[in-house]
């Protein structure tokens, strides 16, 4: 199956919270597994700098709350796997699918991350930047890693996100996550020590070029609607905030041992 086979829906970003963010994530997720949403393609930016958790990770072991403190990061895990990631209003280009498992049919996870994200990498050698796949689910550079993805699989439908780092200064990183110190906790998932290579390495177009570059690439391939974030969307989202996202238990929910 192609990405062109289904009927795409367009969400271009607007700046919220990390942990609305986070939620927002989900609801849609399930819109489109119920039937209210078509499958949807959505950018997103953050209006606070975060670092964000993969599912099943341990605080302890990834953050360092001074250092996160100090430089006014906010810590919100998402609903999916993966290692940390380092976001901030402008350093980053972060994407959504939310579609059918049919899509992926017949595909193991690592073939379906490199046929999610193959028109982002298409996209980004548009532009100049000399971009690869790197199993399991990185997109990178001759210098290193330009982006991680991670998925998470509900009532038939895959949800796939991508953060790419636009403009990070990758000294920034081994300072708040931490790589490569001794585990707190000896569970969860450890953040892999990978030399990280912004898009900016390679352009100069503004976060809002490079978006509108990829929507051009995806939409070559599979037909895209304009869409909303409906304010009953954003009001469900909310309610998991303050039920989930935004909650001490569950941001730190894997710290002590079983």
């Amino acid at each position: 199956m192609r990405l062109g086979d289904l009927g795409w829906e367009l969400l271009t970003p607007s700046p919220l919270e990390p942990h609305l963010q986070m939620a927002l994530d989900e609801v849609l997720l399930e819109e489109v597994a119920a039937g209210l949403r078509p499958p949807t393609l959505r950018f997103w930016t953050f209006s606070a700098p975060a670092l964000v958790l993969g599912s099943n990770q341990v605080l302890a072991n990834e953050v360092d709350a001074g250092a996160a403190a100090e430089l006014g990061y906010v810590v919100a895990r998402r609903m999916s796997g993966g290692g940390t990631m380092i976001v901030a209003p402008g350093s980053v280009v972060t994407y959504s699918l939310y579609a059918p498992e049919l899509l992926v049919r017949g595909m193991s996870f690592i073939e379906s991350y490199a046929f999610l994200d193959a028109w982002a990498v298409a996209g980004l050698r548009g532009i100049g930047v000399p971009a690869s796949y790197r199993p399991i689910n990185d997109i990178v550079s001759p210098e290193g890693k330009i982006a991680g993805a991670a998925q998470a699989r509900r009532r038939r439908t895959v949800l796939h996100h991508t953060t790419m780092a636009y403009d990070l200064d990758p000294a920034i990183v081994p300072r708040l996550i931490r790589i490569g110190r001794p585990a707190v906790v000896a569970r969860g998932v450890r953040s892999a020590e990978k030399v990280v290579t912004p898009i900016r390495r390679w352009t100069d177009l503004s976060p809002e070029r490079v978006t509108r570059s990829l929507i051009a690439t995806f939409g070559a391939e599979a037909p895209l609607t304009p869409g909303r974030v409906g304010p009953g969307t954003l009001d469900r989202a909310r309610r998991l905030v303050e039920t989930r996202y935004g909650r001490p238990d569950w941001i730190d929910r894997l710290s002590r041992e079983p």
